[in-house]
């Protein structure tokens, strides 16, 4: 076991035990194909999967009919993008997103471009946030989907969607929030009446990785989404292969878990990351990068000037598990296309870490995360000569 504190649950999160034992069985004992319609075999593992799909519906507020399972977000994000310019009439090949986007809509929408979609980026303000005014200028009749993340994966700010909904709607477009971000943080039912597409990852709720939904609002304007994956017909034609019954089954106790007890890891979270908030705001100069607006209740977000990002990270890796933004961009050397979208500056986004919290997080690892970032931050500033001579300006 490691005995590094751990607060990257943005990251990925550790599979709990009752997940593990609701899919064990579906590895050995019960290891039927659910396309098998000829034997029990496949009857058990048809109706295990059914019912995973009837309980994550009923947990998320939509229809069963309107889930489709994937391999995670970042395919659910391809498969809406490209499906959706790609079965819009000739007149409507524009989408818009922000500069904030994770890279998997941001990298899909660049692919697009190549082949003749127009794509908007929007900035966001200091805060993170749209600004309303620019997005409904960016609004034409061509507009065929706005992707717009609810809660961004790096800073855990939370968009207007409400009105960001009315204003796509009221202009004949079709609305994708990436929802990835939220399960297990914050409701999501009211979201999903808001968008007509969405997306999750079963291992960001103490689920499996390689599992996720695509959710497709049954009269968004589109029966369904075109078929993304030939080869089988399963789940309707629309996504071919045979179905992970295990991941399925361990996705929908993820989902039924992280629902039963939201109300109260809300609260908890919420009391957890106010205390972060507290202790690292105490480091002179530290700067939060989501204070002040709403945002997800585990999430923190600060900037330390004087300090190399990279040799923080690199001293505290030794300890604590941080982050500089999502793992999923984790090798890029550049700083955090999100904190420079919000016009943060390139030395200050470069000595930037996020902090997000989880299940297992408890009020003196909190403690302990504040001490050593302390330490670790006082450390990197004694060797710069830049951080005496501040003194004297």
């Amino acid at each position: 076991m490691y005995s590094q504190l751990y607060l990257d649950y943005n990251a990925t999160t550790p599979c709990s035990r009752e997940v593990i034992d609701a899919m064990s069985p579906y590895f050995g004992q019960h290891f039927g194909n659910p396309s098998s319609s000829h034997h029990p075999f496949g009857w058990l593992a048809k109706s295990a999967v059914e019912d995973a799909r009837n309980s994550m519906a009923e947990n998320l507020g939509v229809a069963p009919a309107e889930l489709i399972f994937t391999s995670g977000a970042t395919e659910s994000i391809n498969a809406i993008l490209k499906g959706v310019v790609g079965t819009a009439s000739p007149g409507k090949k524009h989408i818009i997103t922000t500069k904030a986007e994770h890279k998997a809509v941001l990298d899909t929408c660049a692919f697009l471009q190549t082949t003749g979609v127009e794509v908007t980026y929007l900035d966001v303000d200091s805060r993170g946030l749209i600004p309303m005014e620019e997005f409904r200028k960016a609004l034409r009749p061509d507009t065929a989907l706005v992707a717009v993340m609810y809660a961004n994966n790096e800073t855990g700010i939370i968009q207007p969607l409400e009105e960001i909904a009315e204003l796509t709607h009221g202009n004949g477009s079709l609305l994708f929030s990436d929802t990835t971000q939220v399960l297990g943080k914050v409701a999501v039912n009211d979201v999903l009446k808001l968008v007509d597409f969405a997306c999750f990852s079963g291992h960001k709720v103490y689920g499996p990785k390689g599992i996720g939904l695509l959710y497709t609002k049954n009269n968004s304007g589109y029966d369904a989404l075109p078929s993304f994956i030939q080869g089988g017909g399963q789940q309707k034609g629309q996504r071919g292969g045979t179905l992970n019954t295990p991941l399925i089954v361990g996705m929908a106790k993820a989902i039924e878990l992280a629902s039963r007890n939201l109300e109260e890891e809300q609260v908890r979270l919420t009391t957890l990351r106010d205390q972060l908030d507290k202790g690292l705001s105490a480091i002179e100069l530290a700067i939060s990068n989501n204070a002040g607006v709403e945002r997800l209740p585990n999430t923190s977000h600060f900037s330390f000037p004087y300090v190399d990002g990279a040799s923080l990270l690199t001293s505290l890796g030794r300890e604590i598990a941080v982050s500089n933004g999502s793992a999923c961009n984790s090798a890029s050397v550049e700083p955090s296309h999100v904190l420079l979208s919000m016009g943060i500056e390139r030395s200050l986004a470069y000595a930037s870490i996020r902090l997000s919290l989880g299940a297992y997080t408890t009020k003196t690892d909190i403690e302990k995360a504040v001490e050593i970032i302390s330490k670790a931050v006082a450390r990197q500033r004694e060797d710069n000569i830049l951080w005496e001579r501040r003194k004297q300006v």
